[in-house]
């Protein structure tokens, strides 16, 4: 059938899809000539991540393009919609923090996330800081160097930083434009890399507060002064031009590519990042998906020195900035400097990153053997009874064997307490109906946290939903100190055997103690929070009329557990009252 398929595949470019048993797509690639592309596949002599993706593959479809650099977007939006196995993915769904200086309303510093970074006049951004404590503590500094608006929102008078100094006052004072003009030339100089007037200003500091005797303030301030200078010595580069520049290196050896970003800002460089991944054996296209996807986070900076191996053309239509290789200068230094770094970082890690794998993919791998099916995605749930009457679920997922973070979800539930059978059943109708109506993924593979009564549950529940014979439903059963103990097989009710040394077992066992603490975090957070509408839900009498006036008169669970019941019977009906204060009374000795 492949080969068939493969002869009438055209020489052109566009994206493809690789597909296994169950139409799932494992794998998104592009080519210039797809037909000699996907030949390649299935003709030559192929090892590693190839081989492994190549005994898989039952099926493909393609895409035709009219350009390289359309099948090169095509396959960036077809990654991140189906988030295939076999791509190198960015797991780490978090762009790099930045420093944002705003001037308006009023001039205010603050770390902030790419990602979320609303574009507008008036604002400034630097970085990309790989290190967001080095951010948050530059941001801390210069807080303290410079009266900015520190406090959130519009005050009636004036806070404490004022009163120390640090702010000027700007909810209510008539502030002059020609100081604040002033000190945001300095902010705006220092944070493009003008280490002097940092400098100048903390050695001024420091003199200051020794000679009034502030020996401590002025040994905070020495400490800083000695951090910025070590971070200065660092930052040293031989370029001596202020250009926005990234360098992007790797190596590549034993099915790993070890990939090296060195970001330069202003002549700087403010920070390092190495990722290191199994590829396939054609990892140059490998490579440059992972820069499309790693800019489609970040900052494109206004030049990229890389390799001749990409394809520089296509690297620089796709991300709108230039692209370039270098042979000789300061530059082809920095870029054998990260070559050096990723060749380094992979020798230094290959054994921890193997091992790593073996935990992770290896041991889902181990889980589809034991099972004798192909699992792509783990759904794992928890139930747990919260203060009385009030019962949480929380959901989260794997995917080949890491935790897909984006994809938790957690369940406010409405059945009785101690009813696993029950709560199990709502929480998973809930979440695969709205799957079903969404048409969003699948798991192939459901774990309970618990035996047969929740297999049984959720089994109900996909037949039900007509998914009983896509899905199956296995529980993780537990001993009696809480730990995985076997896992049952939700087809047979047979408990199946596991060798406790196994990765397979440690990966169960990851997910259970994962999805519990997921569940149990969520209680916390509503506790911790005071979640005080979500608890009067559950105490008979109250409607949203009284809960609105309880929470008004109250705003927390705390004060009004402190209150008596005459103070709550001004709010509602004497009898409620006492129900309120009986279910408070239960609900903070907990």
């Amino acid at each position: 059938m492949l080969k068939e398929k493969l002869e009438l595949v055209p020489h052109l470019p566009g994206s493809y899809q690789m597909k296994d048993k169950n139409g799932v797509i494992i794998y998104v690639g592009k080519a210039k000539d797809l037909k000699n592309r996907l030949t390649s596949y299935f003709t030559g002599r192929v090892t590693g991540k190839t081989k492994k993706l190549v005994s898989e593959i039952v099926d493909f479809e393609y895409i035709i393009t009219s350009t390289e650099l359309e099948s090169f977007i095509l396959e960036l939006n077809l990654i991140k919609k189906y988030d295939p196995k076999y791509n190198i993915l960015l797991r780490d769904d978090k762009s790099y923090p930045y420093i944002q200086y705003k001037k308006d309303p009023y001039p205010t510093l603050k770390v902030v996330r790419y990602l979320h970074i609303k574009k507008s006049n008036g604002k400034h951004l630097f970085g990309p800081y790989v290190n967001a404590y080095a951010a948050r503590r530059m941001v801390n500094l210069l807080n303290r160097l410079y009266p900015l608006k520190k406090c959130e929102g519009a005050k009636k008078e004036v806070c404490l930083y004022y009163h120390i100094h640090e702010c000027l006052g700007y909810c209510v004072k008539k502030i002059d434009n020609n100081h604040v003009d002033a000190m945001e030339k300095e902010i705006l100089s220092i944070l493009n890399g003008n280490d002097e007037i940092l400098i100048n200003k903390l050695m001024s500091l420091i003199e200051m507060h020794s000679n009034n005797m502030n020996y401590e303030v002025a040994l905070e301030l020495k400490q800083e002064l000695d951090n910025v200078k070590i971070v200065m010595e660092r930052q040293k580069v031989e370029l001596h031009d202020l250009v926005n520049r990234d360098v992007v290196n790797y190596y590549f050896e034993n099915g790993f590519i070890s990939i090296e970003l060195f970001f330069i800002r202003n002549g700087k460089l403010v920070g390092q990042k190495n990722n290191i991944m199994p590829v396939s054996d054609d990892y140059i296209d490998d490579i440059e998906t992972y820069i499309g996807q790693f800019y489609s986070k970040n900052e494109i900076p206004k030049e990229i020195i890389t390799t001749a191996e990409l394809n520089l053309e296509i690297l620089s239509n796709l991300l709108n900035t230039k692209v370039i290789t270098v042979t000789k200068g300061s530059k082809k230094k920095l870029l054998d400097l990260a070559l050096d770094n990723a060749r380094i970082s992979l020798k230094n890690n290959f054994e921890t990153i193997s091992r790593q794998i073996m935990r992770t993919s290896g041991a889902n791998e181990e889980l589809e053997e034991l099972l004798n099916m192909k699992i792509h995605r783990i759904d794992s749930f928890d139930n747990s009874n919260l203060f009385g009457s009030f019962a949480v679920s929380g959901m989260v997922v794997y995917k080949n064997g890491q935790p897909s973070k984006n994809d938790y979800r957690k369940y406010k539930v409405s059945v009785d307490i101690n009813d696993d059978y029950h709560t199990m059943k709502e929480v998973t109708y809930r979440r695969y109906y709205r799957a079903l109506v969404e048409e969003s993924e699948l798991p192939e593979l459901i774990l309970a946290d618990g035996g047969i009564t929740q297999v049984n549950a959720i089994k109900e529940t996909l037949e039900s939903l007509g998914l009983d014979k896509k899905i199956k439903v296995c529980g993780m059963v537990k001993n009696d100190k809480h730990r995985t103990n076997d896992l049952l097989d939700g087809d047979t009710m047979e408990l199946i055997p596991i060798d406790r040394t196994s990765n397979v077992f440690h990966y169960l066992t990851r997910i259970q103690d994962e999805v519990h603490r997921y569940t149990i975090n969520y209680h916390r957070t509503l506790r911790s929070k005071g979640s005080i509408s979500s608890i009067l839900d559950n105490i008979e009498g109250i409607g949203e009329v009284r809960k609105k006036d309880l929470i008004k008169r109250f705003g927390s669970v705390k004060k009004m557990s402190e209150a008596t019941v005459q103070e709550i019977a001004e709010v509602v009906p004497l009898n409620v009252a006492e129900n309120i204060c009986k279910y408070l009374t239960d609900f903070m000795n907990k």
